[in-house]
């Protein structure tokens, strides 16, 4: 048997998340039906994340077993030839056996992109989140500062939010503005159910005046979900980069949203 590891990008929109269920479509579903295909044998993958409805991906990670013989390349053109437009293999490569997409990773990067600007979106429609309020992008930097470190995390997490524990590590919160578009880049090194959400609401909150500064702060204190505000719509969100120790090769991550400038997709 041979683990291979998968770099998947795909637009979320028409998908009901990443897990698959029964009676609706999921991006697990056709990547599995695609690398079935190729491997001639049934396939299942498991994900560093369970993305939501409408959420989408630039570097989402799987892993799967198979006794077959391939080629790097059958798993990126090959199956790709049996997915949709709207989901993307690009890369494959061979991983120990101890590898595993989700519990090897040490941290995740997602992107939340804002359109801000007046009048909704036509072109960016299910690509971007929409706020017609003016934002101040330092006011919710300022704000999101006191987000960073080691936290309880209640007040961010969904009520129906699984996870054990509400402690993560916020490692980086960046708040930049492109022209029309507002850009949260959040990386920790795990999260809780709609967090990045959750973080995103309270942001757009403080920076359109509506909360003082201080706020994200005293919600983040009061470990309450209830005191948190709305759960940003899921249209913006993107799983960024999930990273993984140096040992396993994986290719380097790309930032789209570094300084050398803005690319959306």
């Amino acid at each position: 048997m041979t683990r291979w590891a998968l770099g998947i990008e795909y637009n979320g929109a028409r998908f009901c998340g990443w897990q698959s269920q029964v009676g609706v479509a999921t991006v697990q579903d056709a990547v599995e039906r695609a690398l079935s295909r190729v491997a001639d044998e049934p396939v299942r993958v498991i994900a560093a994340g369970r993305t939501d409805t409408g959420v989408h991906a630039h570097g989402q990670v799987v892993h799967f077993d198979t006794g077959q013989s391939r080629r790097s390349e059958a798993f990126t053109r090959g199956a790709n030839t049996h997915l949709s437009a709207d989901v993307s293999i690009l890369w494959a490569r061979p991983v120990p056996d101890e590898f595993h997409a989700r519990f090897s990773a040490v941290g995740r990067t997602y992107r939340y992109v804002i359109l801000n600007r007046r009048v909704r979106p036509g072109l960016w429609t299910s690509r971007v989140s929409f706020d017609y309020r003016p934002l101040d992008e330092k006011r919710m930097q300022e704000a999101a500062n006191a987000l960073l470190g080691r936290h309880d995390f209640t007040s961010f997490r969904a009520s129906q939010c699984q996870a054990k524990s509400p402690v993560r590590t916020l490692r980086r919160l960046v708040v930049e503005r492109h022209g029309a578009f507002i850009v949260l880049t959040v990386e920790a090194d795990a999260f809780l159910h709609h967090m990045v959400r959750n973080i995103g609401g309270v942001l757009c909150a403080i920076g359109a005046g509506e909360r003082p500064v201080s706020w994200a702060e005293s919600v983040l204190k009061a470990r309450d979900r209830t005191l948190g505000g709305l759960t940003a719509t899921p249209d913006g969100l993107y799983l960024d980069a999930v990273h993984y120790p140096d040992k396993y090769g994986l290719p380097p991550l790309k930032d789209p949203a570094s300084s050398a400038g803005f690319v959306l997709f």
